[in-house]
């Protein structure tokens, strides 16, 4: 089955900020791991966050973090941030569970 991706406003400002080719790799992630398995976790690329319920996963790409939410055949990418930064934005953005 193949996820419909959706970018939120706040997703789709922070993915037009990244660099060409950091652009290309998140796309290239995306379009490999959240088309298709979106909630196969594994050890280094996809983990379900815990301690929040949204977002609910993250995807690791390079230095990039992709948090994102599963919604039936959705998949709502809501931020993608720096490694440095990620706790932080989780801090602010995330809702506590």
């Amino acid at each position: 089955m193949k996820y419909e991706i959706i970018l939120s406003p706040q997703g789709r400002a922070q993915f037009h900020d990244l660099s060409a080719y950091d652009r290309a790799k998140v796309r290239g992630a995306i379009d490999e791991h959240l088309q298709q398995h979106p909630t196969a976790e594994s050890r280094s690329r996809i983990k379900r966050l815990r301690d929040v319920r949204k977002p609910q996963y993250r995807l690791r790409v390079d230095n990039l973090r992709v948090f994102y939410d599963v919604e039936a055949d959705t998949v709502i990418v809501h931020g993608i941030v720096e490694k440095a930064h990620a706790a932080e934005w989780l801090a602010q953005e995330g809702e506590p569970t």
